[in-house]
């Protein structure tokens, strides 16, 4: 037992250290080599012992010296990267990046990666909230670069300095002096990735009064609410007005967020409550509030439908086209489109889920470098800050702005009119096509718009329909033409998919940084000479999931494909666990699962 306790130990030890197979090996060879030279070299050693071992001393000393000297420089060399945020960009970025030219340090409050899309279910116990979390020291310590994490909020960018200025998130508590807490950090290269909070429109009583389901303490709060109340209505000094006014749940917001909670509720309530709380399960009642015509209105209208048509079967209340005014202790106001009539229902609970806004960390800084006017950080194509050449930004806390062509029109003119005509043919525009398409990227949504595969048919199209080989354009003909291919322009959606996406892409481009300085791979610079050094970064649409309840889910894929029903639940199982970010938190969310369907949810209130 005693051997198999070493060999473990020996196995974890190579596992957890690879390095040290490294110093074995190099231990071993240097010994057989010793061994090699005979005995006359021991013999050699007996006679002087004391001047041998002088000098061995002195030889282990230099080389020891000349070791550290040279780790010195090297990580005088080495690039500082400064990551904000353990979110799904974050994350994504540091899975990624395998760069060792890169001295890495993560700053953020939160110790730990969640997997937002489960938040939903961890409300009212499909999922335990332990199992769609992963420790970011779980993530750091399997890469072989150097990664450091402080636990601390970053309160101010100093773009001018390179530095950030952190608070410690725990604070000390053997002292009541705040000295030591603060500290700065500099950097070389600043990834910005700290997401977003929720945005409450500054309508009265919602900071106070609602509940909010962003972070892993939200759901585990939403869930002991949950069960709290489903006790409280159970006592007996209550008349059934006070029942029915604590088991009224508000969602506020139709989009996958609220109508993901309010299906999760809606299962608990029918599978759960039914056994455990049988004398209050009919006085239970879920209410959707929703500001535009129709729930999940990102999604494609037959879900849109079915989900609305479900949702009336399953009793739950949809007040479409309806505004929240205020938000009191005991009472919601609402007031419908078009209409100056105030409405005020008692509530139990409400769930906010209307959408996000920036965190004051990033107003500040909007303010500090002149963007203080927009609703999101904006980056370049390559997701740089517009004017902070080392600051990067990802995920939610950010947005694209994307060049128009317009913009350029006269460039790509030039660029393509290489014998200075004055008119462009096809041929010539042929020749830039590509790199046109490659720069900008609404160029192709507009083609796929359109159902054509070249975008000649479209400049054909601007000369009414000739024939292609007598085409020949003006520049204001040209920029006719090319005008409208800006309208296909849109904002990327505050998704975890676009986060991950984003964080990916940027680890690449590190990854390939020095190669890049010297041979750049990107598109060619229309203002200017040569090409940018990577390729811009490229959404990819994978799909989207609307869980409704009752194990029926909405699936919509690329190519227009939409499957409603339970083979798309399953669809949704198999690929959130998959998505998981180790095998640890993969292993808990599918026995999760399993206990829920042999066991049922768990009621406890803890």
């Amino acid at each position: 037992m005693r051997s198999f306790n070493f060999f473990g130990r020996l196995c974890s030890a190579f596992h957890d250290y690879p390095s040290l197979s490294k110093i074995i090996v190099v231990s071993t060879l240097s010994l057989l080599d010793f061994l090699r030279s005979g005995g006359s070299l021991i013999a050699y050693a007996e006679a002087n012992t004391n001047n041998s071992n002088r000098g061995h001393v002195a030889h282990a000393d230099a080389i020891t010296s000349n070791s550290i000297a040279h780790a010195d420089a090297n990580a005088s060399k080495k690039k500082k990267v400064v990551v904000l945020g353990t979110g799904w960009a974050g994350m994504s970025f540091l899975k990624n990046l395998n760069n060792s030219t890169y001295e890495v340090k993560v700053v953020s409050p939160r110790n730990f990666f969640v997997f937002t899309p489960l938040l939903p279910s961890v409300t009212c116990g499909k999922v335990e909230a332990r199992s769609i979390v992963e420790p970011i020291r779980n993530i750091i310590r399997k890469k072989n670069i150097n990664v450091s994490y402080c636990e601390a909020e970053c309160i101010k960018i100093d773009p001018a300095s390179k530095k950030i200025y952190c608070r410690a998130a725990r604070a000390t508590l053997n002292t009541n002096s705040k000295q030591g807490e603060e500290f700065e950090v500099g950097y070389d290269y600043l990834i910005i990735a700290v997401g977003a909070q929720v945005n409450t429109f500054n309508t009265p009583g919602v900071e106070g009064n609602c509940h909010f389901l962003k972070e892993i303490e939200d759901a585990q709060k939403i869930r002991r609410n949950v069960i709290e109340s489903f006790e409280k209505a159970s006592l007996p000094n209550l008349s059934e007005e006070e029942r029915k006014k604590i088991l009224h749940f508000v969602v506020v917001g139709g989009g996958p967020t609220g109508v993901e909670f309010s299906g999760e509720l809606c299962d608990f309530v029918n599978e759960d409550v039914l056994k455990l709380y049988p004398t209050v399960q009919h006085l239970v009642k879920i209410t959707v509030i929703e500001a535009t015509d129709h729930i999940l209105n990102m999604f494609d209208k037959r879900i849109t439908k079915f989900a609305e048509g479900k949702f009336l079967r399953d009793d739950i209340d949809v007040k479409l086209g309806s505004m929240v005014t205020k938000i009191t202790e005991n009472e919601i106001s609402t007031k419908a489109k078009g209409s100056d009539k105030t409405t005020s229902t008692p509530y139990g609970m409400v769930l906010w889920s209307t959408g996000i806004g920036q965190r004051p960390l990033i107003k500040d800084f909007m303010k500090q470098i002149g963007q203080g006017n927009r609703r999101a950080l904006a980056t370049d194509e390559w997701l740089r800050v517009e004017g902070c050449d080392n600051v990067y930004a990802l995920g939610d806390c950010a947005t694209i702005n994307q060049r128009k062509v317009v913009e350029d029109i006269a460039e790509i003119f030039k660029r393509a009119d290489k014998d200075n005509s004055g008119t462009l043919t096809v041929k010539k525009f042929t020749e830039i096509m590509d790199d046109v398409i490659a720069r900008y990227p609404q160029v192709k949504l507009y083609m796929k718009s359109k159902r054509v595969r070249n975008f000649v048919d479209i400049l054909t199209e601007a000369k009414g329909n000739a024939a292609k080989e007598t085409i020949e354009l003006s520049i204001e003909e040209f920029k006719t033409a090319l005008s409208v291919v800006d309208s296909k322009m849109k904002n990327l959606p505050a998704t975890a998919q676009v986060a991950n996406q984003q964080g990916a892409y940027l680890a690449k481009c590190f990854n390939r940084m020095e190669e890049c300085e010297k041979n750049p791979e990107g598109p060619p610079r229309f203002r200017g000479t040569g090409r940018h050094r990577f390729h811009p970064f490229r959404y990819r649409h994978l799909g989207q999931f609307a869980p409704l309840g009752g194990e029926k889910t909405a699936a919509q894929l690329p190519g227009d494909w939409v499957s409603i029903g339970h083979s798309s639940q399953w669809l949704w199982y198999s690929i959130y666990a998959s998505k998981q970010v180790s095998w640890r938190t993969r292993a808990l969310v599918v026995s999760d699962w399993i206990r829920r369907f042999i066991f049922g949810r768990d009621a406890s209130g803890i």
